[in-house]
């Protein structure tokens, strides 16, 4: 049976109207498409609503503003469920100053279940024997007019969202984890879009294995990429492959046949901004030791044997609580809790309290066990008994 086209809502009336009528719902369901698979400046372009009676697309291209929305994002009373909020949470206060009260996630929900597969695709099918066609995934969706096939995949995303998020609520009831979801939907609420970088250096994990001087290179490669990819509003990959900047950077080529003896590096690219490059590694040459870049980071913590002992004994722990619980590992608790844990060794469930990032709900179902691994003295070994 053919799905009906969902409307489009592109005129002020029509998306106050709509505000009016979400406003009298108790559960929405949200999504939105974006086009930062193609531009720097990414924006969102569509938004998808279900409500309990329809599903329907706002496109804020063709509008002024979204702010007819912003009382119904915001109201407490009304529940608003995403699949994989976080993204979402942070296009709509940047794009729009939404502010999101009352999120039920339904990727956060199968996360406190030990869902194996976290997808929509893979849970619609798990759930209800839908197949959702994957095809506009990375679609451009800033180009107009959107084709009918585009409209209609941009529904399923919502369309079902209401159905799954009262099985996944249903299920964490059972097993006693409904305060656990609470928690981490709370703290959805607060996710802002941050536009100031964080160093382009972090992002690259091969910058590690750099010493300062091809540290240096790197780093003003990713800099030259970054304004380029600002300047025509392009994705970094559309500019020029992080691994391409890589092997720029080990190598530092003196001269136009030694950059041509890198294969990561296309001949387009090399005849296109070769002069660039070896401008570029000109400079990094010629910089003094000073002012050669350490790799970012946190700076490095006091460790100790005890406490690299310690990190293994909970992260021993963690693998057995967590297959005992059938959660992911890291969705139980995360290498750097348990680092920290480890330094700060905390005797008392009021101790583990004040370590940041950890939750109530994991205070409350792994403290007890926390504080009496931390209490126990330390296992004997080859090296401490010296």
């Amino acid at each position: 049976m053919e799905i009906e086209r969902p409307p489009v809502i592109a005129t002020d009336a029509e998306l106050t109207g709509l505000a009016r009528e979400l406003a009298a719902e108790e559960i929405i369901a949200v999504d939105l498409e974006a086009d930062s698979y193609h531009c720097y400046f990414a924006r969102v372009c569509l938004l998808q609503i279900t409500s309990s009676q329809r599903t329907v697309l706002v496109d804020p291209l063709a509008l002024a503003d979204l702010d007819p929305l912003k009382p119904v994002m915001a109201e407490r009373r009304i529940r608003k469920i995403f699949h994989a909020a976080d993204y979402d949470i942070r296009c709509l206060h940047r794009d729009f100053g939404m502010v999101v009260h009352n999120i039920f996630d339904t990727m956060i929900g199968c996360k406190l279940l030990g869902e194996e597969v976290l997808g929509l695709a893979d849970l619609l099918r798990k759930y209800f024997g839908v197949e959702l066609d994957k095809k506009y995934q990375c679609a451009n969706w800033a180009i107009r007019p959107l084709t009918e096939e585009m409209l209609h995949y941009a529904a399923e995303d919502t369309r079902y969202l209401h159905r799954l998020a009262a099985i996944i609520e249903e299920r964490l009831k059972d097993k006693g984890r409904r305060e656990w979801a609470q928690e981490e939907f709370a703290l959805l609420e607060d996710l802002r879009h941050n536009d100031m970088p964080g160093h382009l250096l972090r992002a690259m994990p091969e910058a590690a294995a750099f010493d300062r001087r091809r540290l240096a290179a790197l780093e003003r490669l990713l800099h030259w990429r970054d304004e380029a990819a600002r300047r025509h509003n392009r994705r970094y990959f559309q500019i020029a492959a992080g691994s391409t900047l890589t092997a720029l950077a080990a190598a530092l080529p003196a001269t136009r046949d030694e950059m041509a003896a890198l294969k990561e590096l296309p001949a387009t690219l090399r005849e296109r901004h070769g002069k660039e490059f070896l401008a570029l590694m000109e400079e990094v040459r010629g910089l003094r030791e000073d002012q050669l870049p350490e790799l970012p980071g946190e700076p490095p913590r006091p460790r100790n044997f005890l406490a690299n002992g310690l990190t293994r004994e909970l992260k021993n722990w963690r693998k057995t609580t967590a297959e005992a619980m059938s959660l992911d590992p890291g969705t139980l608790i995360n290498n750097s809790l348990l680092e920290e844990i480890a330094r700060r060794k905390p005797t008392t469930r009021d101790a583990l309290g004040r370590i940041p990032g950890l939750k109530r709900w994991q205070i409350e179902a792994l403290g007890e066990q926390i504080v009496a691994l931390v209490r126990q003295p330390p296992k004997k070994t080859r090296k401490n008994r010296r």
